[in-house]
């Protein structure tokens, strides 16, 4: 991990993802965050692999990026529901649910679609109209401590609220959602959350956001009324996010060659390619990808700026930078009424910082994980293709806003060297990337 990045949180919680899993993972990261600089300090400058023998810091690292190492998902403790079946199926049927959106045609399920990982293939989300960012990916996003690729939501319950009632996406409205649990989900609602709110007095379209006539609607409404919807809104996003939860990655390739290497396997380790297993060496060393894509979901769940084109120059994304006070004022953030959690249960919203400029034209890390089936890449799929990607680190262009992380050989940096790799080194790293492939998988809940 990169020592001077910036996540938005107190320095003791720089690293989300071990701030959010138990000891023995958390311990295991912090060694990884020493091997990995280690590595990029003092590993292999040439990416030597014709022994293809592993350091033994090397198989540290290589031990801890394991899918096996990863443990259940954190508990989220402004959703009491999480973990509930009831709630998982519940969730899964909203998930599906084309009601909730204004035309009767856009469900989770539309960009979020389970015969393709669970995203759409399209370099900017498409509901109801195009949006400006690339639909993220749904599995594993439990051990993530803040969503979207701003990071503007701090729970996955709150964050499913908010394409619900965007314009471009579902195109909905809370009240109108509400009319949707009474008709279809009342008794299942009524087993989770208790008695619902009689909302057959109230309009059938009303939101302190959306249209004109929508945000009049919810100014006649009494604080109780709107107060109740709210609730029944919140409750929604709770129950699809424990489906949520239950998404994850399965196996690839590159797991079951580390644990051959781990075992001391030779025939195992031929489960990767000489390209690929050079390109791994690489991954780990020279191209520098670990310093922000390790542990076993390769991410560190942080934000950088790392220098990717606007896709409208005219118009820059300002990436995290004014999102954190976006979570930080949000009424359904883990701080707020509606969320299950004490004041104490929110440490990464508790210690998130909104004025750091580092977070300027940065974005979250997205896992690694089953990338090669999740063109075009980056935030808003400025880039086509994996060969495409990795070139962009090489070239390290300046940031459109802000500043870029990556290091370029005609500056000074004293954290990264610049990344230089030759044309036969970028095909290796692409062809280790398409290693990281595999199912994604429901994981069984109690």
């Amino acid at each position: 991990m990169n020592p001077k990045r910036k996540s938005g949180s107190r320095p003791a919680s720089r690293s989300s993802v071990s701030s959010r899993l138990p000891g023995a993972f958390a311990a295991v990261s912090v060694v990884l965050t020493s091997l990995a600089l280690l590595l990029l300090a003092f590993g292999r400058a040439d990416g030597a692999t014709d022994s293809l023998v592993w350091s033994k810091e090397e198989r540290a690292v290589l031990a801890s990026m394991r899918l096996s190492t990863l443990p259940a998902p954190p508990p989220d403790p402004s959703n009491a529901v999480a973990d509930k079946p009831d709630a998982v199926a519940l969730g899964k049927r909203l998930f599906m649910d084309v009601r909730l959106s204004r035309n009767g045609a856009v469900s989770c399920a539309s960009c979020h679609a389970p015969d393709h990982q669970f995203q759409d293939g399209l370099p900017v989300g498409k509901g109801i109209g195009l949006g400006k960012r690339r639909t993220m990916p749904v599995a594993a996003s439990a051990y993530s401590p803040f969503f979207f690729w701003d990071g503007r939501k701090d729970s996955q319950w709150s964050q499913a609220l908010g394409p619900m009632e965007d314009a471009v996406e579902h195109g909905g409205n809370r009240v109108q959602f509400a009319h949707v649990v009474q008709t279809h989900y009342q008794r299942e609602y009524e087993s989770l959350f208790g008695i619902l709110p009689n909302v057959q007095g109230l309009p059938a379209n009303a939101s302190p956001l959306g249209s004109a006539d929508e945000k009049q609607a919810w100014a006649r409404m009494t604080s109780e009324q709107r107060d109740a919807v709210n609730r029944v809104f919140a409750n929604l996003g709770k129950a699809i996010a424990a489906y949520e939860r239950t998404m994850t990655y399965g196996e690839s390739r590159f797991d079951r060659y580390v644990d051959a290497v781990l075992a001391d396997d030779r025939t195992g380790e031929q489960t990767l390619s000489t390209q690929e297993v050079r390109g791994l060496h690489l991954f780990i060393g020279k191209a520098q990808c670990a310093t922000c894509h390790n542990g076993p979901l390769l991410s560190d769940q942080a934000f950088h700026n790392t220098g990717v084109p606007a896709r409208d120059p005219a118009h820059p994304d300002p990436g995290r930078a004014p999102a954190t006070t976006r979570a930080r004022s949000d009424e359904f953030n883990c701080l707020g009424r509606y969320s299950d959690a004490p004041p104490q249960g929110c440490q990464e919203l508790n210690f998130m910082a909104t004025d750091d400029p580092g977070m300027e034209g940065a974005f979250k890390t997205p896992s690694l994980r089953n990338v090669a089936l999740r063109a075009p890449y980056m935030h808003a799929g400025q880039f086509a293709s994996l060969d495409a990607v990795v070139q962009h680190y090489v070239r390290s262009p300046a940031a459109v806003v802000g500043h870029s992380e990556l290091a370029r050989s005609d500056s000074e940096h004293t954290v990264r060297r610049p990344i230089r790799l030759t044309e036969a080194e970028m095909q290796d790293v692409v062809a280790f990337l398409k290693t990281l492939s595999g199912p994604v998988v429901e994981r069984a809940t109690r």
